[in-house]
């Protein structure tokens, strides 16, 4: 067990001077919550404004579809562009569409399989945008309430290790130890309680976004197929 320096009886107990007097162990432990506190906020913070550009690039992107301005002057403007959410959805389609026409598309089942698939692809890449780094959320929300707990252990073992140094049992000699084990449990509820509320808004928000996606990807697949069958029924 490693030598952890026990207060002096009185000795002022600001979370700064708790942090100082802490042993290796648990300032390692403080430190890594803390991080990830700041971490949490961090994606936190860019998810929120990652999902509002989101929506705002999803609404503009469906105003545009739906004006009636045509498919093949679309895919032009947006082929060149890097696109995201339901534009790259319908550029994926529409490059699909292309190719297999230009080298001759002969099923209009295989045809329509393959932009399904496309279109399948495509939501998939912008789902593991907008899902990327919730995971960090999860885990943190999970673990760091048990990780604060290691620390209020090694803090609880220090208050006894006083205790038996000084043979007194005086609040004097317990206090800095058990002040110390509750702010390692402080630290880790920060750094837990808005990374479970974050995971459970963004992964919501993500999912709304995602649904909206792939209805737009159901309906787009709706059009080609209509577009599809009149061509075969012109070649037939």
């Amino acid at each position: 067990m490693e030598n952890i320096a026990l207060a002096e009886p009185g000795a002022h107990l600001s979370i700064w001077a708790l942090f100082m007097q802490a042993g290796w162990v648990v300032k390692l432990v403080m430190i890594g919550l803390l991080c990830a506190s700041i971490w949490t906020w961090a994606i936190i913070i860019d998810k929120l404004v990652a999902y509002s550009r989101m929506r705002l690039a999803l609404n503009r992107f469906e105003q545009v579809f739906w004006s009636g301005q045509s498919l093949e002057d679309l895919y032009r403007t947006l082929s060149d562009r890097k696109t995201t959410g339901m534009g790259a959805i319908f550029v994926a389609a529409m490059r699909e569409w292309k190719k297999s026409f230009e080298k001759g598309a002969k099923s209009a089942l295989a045809l329509q399989t393959r932009i399904d698939k496309a279109m399948d692809l495509a939501l998939t890449r912008e789902m593991e945008k907008l899902e990327g780094r919730l995971g960090f959320l999860a885990t943190t929300g999970s673990a760091a309430p048990f990780i604060g707990l290691f620390g209020t252990v090694i803090g609880i073992m220090t208050s006894f290790q006083a205790i038996a140094a000084s043979k007194n049992t005086s609040l004097s000699v317990v206090a800095p130890g058990i002040a110390e084990a509750l702010l390692a449990t402080a630290i880790g509820l920060l750094a837990a309680i808005p990374a479970v509320i974050a995971y459970n808004k963004l992964s919501s928000d993500a999912n709304k976004l995602g649904v909206r996606m792939e209805g737009f990807a159901d309906e787009f697949s709706a059009i080609l197929s209509r577009q599809i069958d009149e061509k075969v029924a012109q070649k037939a």
